[in-house]
């Protein structure tokens, strides 16, 4: 057998054995020989060659080798090279030595450590060849693998963003899914921030990962302040930020909260542009992180244009809702009587989808004979047409009820009169009769849910009364029957009507939404108010909004008399002295409710809500209120006028005059809402004893 090393002497063998160092410079390889005792290394002709010394250039000298290498490579070249020594093997690495024409190239050198009899290294022997060819090509491999894998990256990021924008409707929705903690993680960055421009300013809609410090002070920053959402929305193009020296130096003003994030070193500022507006900016920080790539910065660019159609769209969905919502109360009563012996309380809530238009309604009106006429009902379809009809059968409705029909009559009149209009749309109601004197009751119901009762010992009941068809399922002149329920509400009692909306669910069934009312109901609070706002909370985390809701609360006081103290008064624009006469009726009724505490409090915040009434519309402005606890330790204060238009934070400066008055609300008042009353609206607000400074 032959063994390695050995020459073939059989048959064609060559006469003279091919030297060694011939066969590795055909190779491309050269050898050396390092002598440890002197520290002299030589190298062959093809050794010198690879590492460009012309004949007789090299010395032998390791100070003369070191020069020719790249120095941020020589220590761990020595590194590797002294395991060897100290461990008695060898090694096998690349460096790069410059040539004489100043290119790099890369070299592979191996060595084994040989040893004298007294086992000590005595030498090193090995082998040295050019390798850049080899590593240009495993390059090339790693920089296509890695441009593979980024352009798929890039693309995760764009199906991540779409993705989660996909569902969204409203501009709360875009912002809730942009700010996840699931996307911050997709995107890879460590924080993101939304604004959006609002009047010449950044209103910020949306963080995750930013310090609530920084949220707080540049909450509606102006646009040519010098700040990057600021400028990527008035230059609009992306602003990109590769270190934090640059963030500082570009920013004075975010110098000093550099420290809240100081593991960000890059931040990308992408602007918003729709139909060639700037509607807002978006904000990602990145920590530990390198310069953004050509390729990076493209689609980063691309998906501020994704993300600002998201936007777009849901900016005119806000504004249509608001217009619809506007339509829609428009059409609801504009006032509630106030009856002694009796709270009630009305919400209206539009649907999310659907423009938010619907034909639900409530209503109540105080007859002559001193009986209160409730209902809320429902006409079919989610559309304008399906409001105007509420609109039209609303009135008559409270026509027919003031005439001093039975109740049974007024429901079949109300039938017989959509029969008439010919508008191939029905509808369902649930009208109650009340003598708040003796608590009798009639109910009638047209295809509706029935009413539910709350009972003084804080047991719920449905109660089961009989009905008949929906509104307008008859023919036109026929006037349909309807069977009617007489009971007696005990005092104390409250008494529930609501939509289907309230209570209906695609993914449970009516059964189930019935039983979820009870338990709401039997856990809600004594106000009716405060009621009405918990239902609407409490089952709408289960409806999630699918469909709009009316629904009206009412209570008859335990011991039969008024249920509330009550203050109410007119403020007319053309009259100079009702502002202040107002202040000195709510101040007397609160001294009179031994509510003195809260007087000055209840009297800043009246006069806010007030004065903003009268200088944004035409008509009067009436102040109520009213205690709204047991104990009487909370007074709830309401202003009514007579434009649909809410109220809306404005950005005030130290020298402005005006644009406090919501920020007041927020920090003095326990809670405080807006109510759509017809062709108005109600700005409450409640003050306790407890929460007051």
């Amino acid at each position: 057998m032959q063994r390695f090393g050995q020459r073939d002497s059989g048959p064609g063998a060559a006469e003279h054995p091919v030297a060694a160092h011939v066969a590795l410079a055909v190779n491309g390889m050269g050898s050396y020989t390092w002598d440890l005792p002197s520290g002299t290394l030589r190298y062959d002709e093809a050794g010198l060659a690879v590492m460009d010394f012309r004949p007789g250039e090299y010395d032998g000298r390791l100070s003369t080798l070191g020069a020719k290498m790249v120095p941020a490579e020589v220590t761990a070249v020595q590194e590797q090279v002294d395991l060897a020594l100290r461990t008695r093997s060898g090694f096998s690495l690349y460096f790069r030595v410059r040539c004489r024409d100043g290119r790099l190239r890369w070299t592979h050198t191996q060595g084994h450590v040989v040893c004298d009899e007294q086992g000590k290294p005595d030498q090193v022997i090995g082998i040295i060849r050019d390798a850049s060819q080899e590593l240009r090509a495993l390059d090339q491999s790693v920089q296509l693998r890695q441009a593979r894998h980024d352009r798929r990256r890039q693309a995760d990021i764009v199906g991540h963003v779409s993705d989660a924008l996909a569902p969204t409707v409203t501009v709360e929705d875009v912002a809730e899914a942009l700010t996840s903690t699931k996307l911050l993680e997709q995107l890879g960055a460590s924080s993101i921030i939304l604004g959006l421009v609002d009047n010449g300013r950044m209103r910020l809609a949306g963080s995750n990962g930013v310090n609530p410090d920084l949220v707080r002070d540049f909450h509606l920053a102006r646009l040519d302040a010098h700040l990057p959402l600021s400028e990527a929305a008035r230059i609009r193009r992306a602003v990109f930020i590769t270190s934090r020296r640059e963030y500082g130096t570009r920013y004075p003003e975010i110098r000093p909260y550099l420290h809240l994030f100081s593991d960000a070193t890059a931040a990308v500022y992408l602007p918003l542009i729709a139909h060639d507006e700037a509607i807002g900016a978006l904000g990602l920080t990145y920590d530990g992180r390198t310069p953004f790539g050509h390729d990076e910065r493209t689609v980063l660019t691309a998906l501020g244009k994704v993300i600002a159609q998201s936007l777009q769209r849901a900016l005119l969905y806000d504004r249509e809702h608001e217009l619809a919502a506007g339509l829609q109360t428009a059409m609801l009563p504009g006032h509630l009587p106030h009856v002694p012996g009796l709270a009630l309380a009305t919400r209206y809530r539009p649907a999310r989808a659907q423009g938010g238009i619907g034909g639900d309604w409530y209503d109540a009106l105080s007859l002559p004979d001193g009986r209160i006429a409730a209902v809320v009902g429902d006409v079919q379809g989610h559309d304008v047409t399906a409001a105007a009809v509420m609109g039209q059968l609303r009135i008559a409705l409270r026509a027919y009820a003031a005439e001093g029909h039975p109740p049974t009559t007024v429901v079949a009149r109300a039938s017989a009169f959509l029969a008439e209009l010919d508008t191939d749309r029905f509808a369902t109601c649930l009208f109650a009769l009340l003598d708040p004197v003796t608590g009798m009751t009639v109910f009638v119901r047209a295809g509706h849910l029935e009413p539910v009762l709350r009972r003084p010992d804080g047991s719920t009941v449905l109660l089961h009364c009989p009905g008949g068809l929906p509104l307008g399922l008859t023919t036109p002149g026929a006037q349909p029957s309807y069977p009617a329920l007489e009971t007696v509400l005990e005092p104390g009692t409250t008494l529930l009507m609501c939509t289907d909306g309230l209570i209906e669910s695609r993914t449970e069934d009516l059964d189930r939404g019935r039983a979820r009312l009870l338990e709401a109901l039997a856990e809600g609070p004594g106000d009716t108010d405060a009621l009405a706002d918990h239902l609407l909370r409490t089952m709408g985390a289960y409806t999630e909004g699918e469909d709009d809701v009316a629904l009206l609360v009412l209570r008859r006081s335990p011991d039969g008399r008024a249920a509330d103290p009550q203050m109410e008064v007119t403020i007319a624009p053309t009259d100079a002295g009702s502002l202040k006469a107002a202040r000195l009726a709510l101040r007397t009724a609160l001294g009179r409710w031994s509510l003195d505490a809260v007087a000055d409090t209840a009297e800043l915040l009246a006069c806010e809500l007030a004065t903003n009434a009268l200088l944004h519309t035409r008509g009067s402005a009436t102040l109520t209120a009213r205690l709204v606890d047991e104990d009487g330790r909370a007074v709830r204060l309401a202003v009514t006028d007579t434009s649909p238009s809410s109220p809306r934070r404005r950005a005030a400066t130290e020298q402005s005059t005006s644009g406090r008055g919501l920020m007041l609300l927020e920090e003095l008042a326990t809670s405080w809402g807006v109510e759509p009353r017809g062709d108005g609206k109600t700005v409450w607000c409640e003050i306790s004893v407890e929460g007051t400074p």
